[in-house]
C-alpha cells in the first residue's frame, strides 16, 4: 500500500469510527446532575480520578421497571450494584436517563440470567436517544461465577472443597454426619458486566436515552449508565503503521504476526508503532520492549482475542494463552490509546491471561481500556519505574493491578477500576520488596471480592487520594496485612487523603464485620510507621477502623506504631475502632458522627486479664463526636465480639 493509498484509508477510518460529526440540535439548556460512586460529587471533591464520563445511577433515572436495593447482603444482585441498588426491568420495560453534558458515546452496567447449565446468554438491548434506536447486545458469558474459591462457572455443582469449614451450615460438610444439605447454584456471585457503544452523532444536554428489556432474557438489572464525549480518532502518519505489515482492521484475520512485525520494524527505525482504529484479533501474547504503540483512542482501536488451550502447560504453569502486551524484563515501554478487549471466563491462577504482564521497568501505559482479562495489570518484578496513568479496568476475573516481587519507584494515578474479581490494586511483596511505590487518585468501585486497594508488606510505599466504593465480601476498601508470604513492612506506608464510600464489610469465613481500612497481622507482626492522614470513612456498613489478628496467632503477632490524624468518620455500622489485637494506636482529630455502637470495641487478644485489653489507644487531642471517652483509655476492654448493627443516615456535607 502506498503512502497516498495509506492516509487515505486512515481518513476513510477516522471519519466512519468519528461518526459523531453530524449536526448535533440545540436543546434548552438543563442542569442534570451526576454522581460519583453513587454520590453527590462535592462529598468527594478531590478524591479518586479525573474521568471523561459522567456517571449516573439507574435508580435515580425514569423507569417503568422495579428499583432492587439498597442491600449490601452478598451474593445478591444490589449487592454488587454501585451504590448498592439498580433497577430490574422485565421484557418490555425501561429505564430513561437526561443526558446531563454533550454526548456521543455511553457505556451500561448490566446484567442478566445465567444459562441454566452456565456458560451464559446474550439478549439485545434496544437503545433509543432522540429519535434514534440502536441495538447493544449484552452478555452474561463473562459474569455469573459460583462456589468456592477459584468459584466455577457451573451452578449446579457441588462443593469444591466440602473439606473447608462454611458459613452456611457452620460446619465442614465432609466431616458432619448427617451431611448437610447444600443448596445450588451455591455463593452466586460476579453478576455484573458492561458494553460500550458510540452513538454515531453527538446528542446534546437534556436529550433522553431510553434503555428497553427485550425478551430473550427473563429480566434485565440496569446499575448504571455513562455517558461520555469521545473525541476524534489520534492520527500518526510518521509511525510504523500495523496495516503496512498485514494487520486485519475487521478482525476478521490473526494480527498478531503483523504486529510483531511492525514492532520489529519500528525499534529498527526508531519509530513508534500506530494502530489505527479497527478491530484486531489477537489470540497470544505480544512481547513488548524498548517500543512505543499508540492507538488512535481506546474507544476505536480495539485489539481483542480468544482464549487459547495450550497443547500442554508452559513452564510458568499456564494452560491458556490470550490477547495480552508483556515484557521479558523489558525497558521504555510505552503503550498508550487502544483497547484490550479478552476472553477469560473462568478463573485460573496459573494462567498468564492478563492485559499487560512481565516486567517492563521505565515504561508507561497510559489511556488504556482493559476489558474481560483476568487480570488487567500484572507485573512480575524486580522492576522500577513504570507509570500506569488514565487507564480503564473493568470485569476482571481477578485483579485489576498488582505490583508483585520487587517492584519499586513506580505509580499509578488517575486510573479508573470497576468490577476487578479480586483487590483492585495490590501491592504483593512476595519474595522480594516493593519500595516507594504510590497508588494516587484513583476511583475503584465495586470490587467482587477482597479489597480495593491492599498492601502486602514493603517498604515506603504510599496509598493517596483514591475514591474507593462499595466493595462487596472477604475485604473491604483499605487494607495491609502481613499475609500471602509478604515480606515484613518497613520504613512506612501512608494512607492520605482517601476517601471510603459504604466499605466495612462482612466477613464470610470469620462471621465479622471488617473496617473500612483494616490492618491484620496473620503472618508476623506489623510494626512500620503506619500513618493514616486526612481520609474520610462515609457510610460504613460495619467498622470504620480494624486492626485484627487471626484467631490461631493471636497470642504470636501485634500491630503497633499505627497514627490515625485529621479524619472524618460519618457513618458506622457498629463502631470506629474495633481492635482485635495486642498492640497499639494513637488518635489525634479525627472526628465522628453517626457512630452505630460503642466507639471503641476493644477486645485485644481475647485473653481479657485485669490490667485490661492487650491493645492501647491514645489520645493526642482533637477527637470530636463523643466516640473517645477518657473511661475508654488507655486499653478499658468494651468487647462485643458481634454487636448488632445500626444502618447509619447517607452521608452529609461535613
Amino acid at each position: 500500500m502506498s503512502r497516498a493509498a495509506l492516509t487515505a484509508a486512515i481518513a476513510a477510518g477516522v471519519a466512519l469510527a468519528v461518526g459523531a460529526t453530524g449536526a448535533a440540535y440545540a436543546k434548552t439548556p438543563v442542569t442534570i446532575k451526576g454522581t460519583r460512586a453513587a454520590l453527590d460529587p462535592a462529598l468527594v471533591a478531590g478524591r479518586g480520578a479525573s474521568v471523561a464520563f459522567t456517571e449516573q445511577e439507574a435508580e435515580t433515572a425514569a423507569t417503568n421497571g422495579a428499583v432492587i436495593g439498597p442491600d449490601r447482603t452478598a451474593y445478591t444482585l444490589p449487592a454488587e450494584a454501585s451504590g448498592r441498588s439498580a433497577v430490574k426491568l422485565a421484557p418490555g420495560q425501561w429505564v430513561e436517563f437526561t443526558l446531563p453534558k454533550a454526548t456521543n458515546a455511553i457505556t451500561v452496567r448490566y446484567s442478566i440470567p445465567d444459562a441454566p447449565t452456565g456458560g451464559g446468554i446474550t439478549a439485545p438491548l434496544a437503545v433509543k436517544v432522540g429519535k434514534t434506536s440502536r441495538t447493544m447486545t449484552l452478555t452474561s458469558q463473562f459474569s455469573w461465577l459460583y462456589n468456592q474459591y477459584p468459584f466455577s462457572n457451573d451452578p449446579n455443582a457441588g462443593l469444591l472443597h466440602p473439606d473447608w469449614w462454611i458459613t452456611e451450615c457452620a460446619c465442614v460438610p465432609a466431616a458432619t454426619t448427617p451431611a448437610p444439605v447444600i443448596t445450588t447454584p451455591f455463593r452466586p456471585n460476579h453478576f455484573y458486566d458492561e458494553q460500550r457503544l458510540l452513538l454515531g452523532k453527538t446528542y446534546q444536554a437534556g436529550e433522553k436515552i431510553r434503555l428497553t428489556a427485550s425478551s430473550a432474557a427473563a429480566w434485565t438489572v440496569i446499575d448504571l449508565l455513562d455517558t461520555e464525549l469521545v473525541g476524534a480518532p489520534k492520527v500518526n502518519l510518521l509511525a510504523a503503521n500495523v496495516l503496512l505489515f498485514g494487520a486485519d482492521p475487521t478482525g476478521r484475520r490473526d494480527s498478531a504476526p503483523a504486529f510483531d512485525k511492525a514492532i520489529a520494524f519500528a525499534k529498527k527505525t526508531k519509530l513508534k508503532v500506530y494502530v489505527p482504529p479497527g478491530t484486531y484479533q489477537v489470540n497470544r501474547h505480544i512481547i513488548v520492549d524498548n517500543v512505543t504503540i499508540e492507538g488512535a483512542g481506546n474507544w476505536y482501536t480495539i485489539i481483542k482475542g480468544s482464549q487459547v488451550t495450550l497443547p500442554a502447560p508452559a513452564p510458568d504453569g499456564s494452560i491458556h494463552t490470550g490477547v495480552g502486551f508483556y515484557g521479558e524484563n523489558s525497558r521504555n515501554v510505552v503503550l498508550k490509546d487502544f483497547a484490550i478487549e479478552g476472553d477469560v471466563r473462568e478463573r485460573i491462577d496459573t494462567d498468564q491471561v492478563n492485559g499487560i504482564g512481565g516486567a517492563m521497568s521505565d515504561s508507561t501505559i497510559d489511556g488504556l481500556y482493559i476489558h474481560h482479562t483476568k487480570v488487567g495489570l500484572w507485573f512480575d518484578g524486580p522492576m522500577s519505574n513504570v507509570k500506569v496513568t488514565n487507564n480503564v479496568i473493568a470485569d476482571q476475573i481477578a485483579d485489576g493491578l498488582n505490583f508483585h516481587i520487587g517492584v519499586t519507584d513506580s505509580l499509578v494515578k488517575n486510573n479508573f477500576l470497576r468490577n476487578t474479581g479480586d483487590d483492585a490494586l495490590a501491592m504483593w511483596s512476595e519474595k522480594t520488596a516493593n519500595a516507594r511505590n504510590t497508588f494516587d487518585h484513583n476511583t475503584i468501585q465495586t470490587p467482587v471480592l477482597a479489597n480495593g486497594i491492599a498492601i502486602y508488606g514493603g517498604t515506603d510505599n504510599t496509598v493517596s487520594n483514591n475514591l474507593i466504593a462499595d466493595p462487596i465480601r472477604e475485604g473491604s476498601a483499605l487494607h495491609a496485612g502481613s499475609r500471602f508470604g509478604a515480606e515484613p513492612f518497613a520504613g512506612h506506608l501512608w494512607f492520605t487523603g482517601n476517601t471510603t464510600v459504604r466499605s466495612g464489610t462482612y466477613e464470610l469465613n470469620w462471621n465479622i464485620g471488617l473496617g473500612a481500612i483494616w490492618l491484620y497481622a496473620l503472618e508476623k507482626n506489623i510494626d512500620a510507621d503506619i500513618q493514616v492522614v486526612g481520609d474520610n470513612f462515609l457510610d460504613s456498613t460495619y467498622n470504620a477502623i480494624m486492626e485484627v489478628a487471626d484467631w490461631p496467632v493471636k497470642d504470636l503477632y501485634s500491630i503497633t506504631n499505627v497514627h490515625f490524624k485529621d479524619i472524618k468518620i460519618d457513618g458506622t455500622g457498629t463502631s470506629v475502632l474495633s481492635a482485635r489485637v495486642g498492640g497499639s494506636a494513637s488518635f489525634e482529630n479525627v472526628d465522628a458522627r453517626n457512630v452505630g455502637a460503642v466507639g471503641i470495641n476493644n477486645c485485644g487478644r481475647f485473653n481479657f486479664p485485669a490490667t485490661g485489653s492487650e491493645f492501647s489507644v491514645t489520645d493526642l487531642g482533637g477527637n470530636d463526636g463523643g466516640w473517645l471517652a477518657p473511661w475508654m483509655l488507655p486499653n478499658t476492654i468494651t468487647c462485643d465480639d458481634r454487636p448488632p448493627v445500626v444502618a447509619p443516615p447517607a452521608p452529609t456535607t461535613w
